[in-house]
């Protein structure tokens, strides 16, 4: 197993990273509007996202995606990209929480079951045991009928995307810090005990990325 940066390691660097990361969105955006063109998020109730970061999605999710009554919980280990997540969905009251946690138990705000788990461009940073459990449990907080969607960098098909995976694989292999510890990787190996319901890579600007929605198969349950 590929060693990855310790969890306070990728602490440190996301408070210090803060409200840069929203300059991402120049190759998120693109896999980010796949997601929700898949996830029906228009029918869910409650929405718990593991790695909240700045808060930018839950704001898109309350205002444009959810409906009215839906509710939002978002952790982070960045106490940095927790204050910046609850000043952006302030506006939305009690609606929207945001918590921080130690990242040792991803599921430790999510209380009850809820309809939809979200998780974008945080299990590319997970040792692959990490990733194991949290996509199980993910499987245990579900609502009948509720949903994974998750994004991560993955391995490009066409040749710049090929150059670009592979340089990035690369430096993470030296320094898994220059590129704030994410890699890519396939998702897919680790949902053979889910329903895909929907997979697609999408690249932009040369970076790929893997896009899954999935339910848990009844022997997941």
């Amino acid at each position: 197993m590929e060693p990855t940066l310790p969890r306070a390691a990728v602490r440190t660097f996301y408070d210090r990273f803060g409200s840069k990361q929203d300059a991402q969105r120049f190759y998120e955006d693109a896999a980010l509007g796949d997601l929700f063109a898949h996830a029906a998020f228009e029918s869910a109730e409650s929405v718990y996202e593991f790695g909240c970061g700045t808060g930018r999605i839950a704001a898109e999710l309350l205002e444009h995606r959810l409906p009215q009554r839906a509710s939002y919980t978002g952790v982070d280990i960045s106490g940095t990209m927790v204050a910046l997540a609850r000043r952006r969905v302030a506006p939305f009251g009690a609606r929207a929480a945001v918590r921080e946690i130690d990242g040792s138990d991803p599921f430790s705000e999510c209380a009850a079951r809820v309809d939809r788990i979200l998780s974008t461009y945080v299990l590319d940073l997970l040792p692959e045991d990490e990733i194991a459990s949290f996509i199980a449990k993910a499987a245990q907080h579900l609502n009948r009928g509720g949903k994974l969607a998750i994004v991560s960098l993955t391995f490009g098909d066409a040749l710049l995307s090929r150059i670009v995976s592979g340089g990035w694989r690369a430096l993470f292999r030296i320094a898994p810090s220059v590129v704030g510890g994410c890699r890519p990787l396939h998702l897919t190996r680790f949902l053979s005990q889910w329903r895909i319901e929907h997979q697609a890579v999408i690249t932009s600007w040369g970076i790929a990325s893997e896009v899954i929605v999935a339910s848990p198969a009844a022997a997941a349950r």
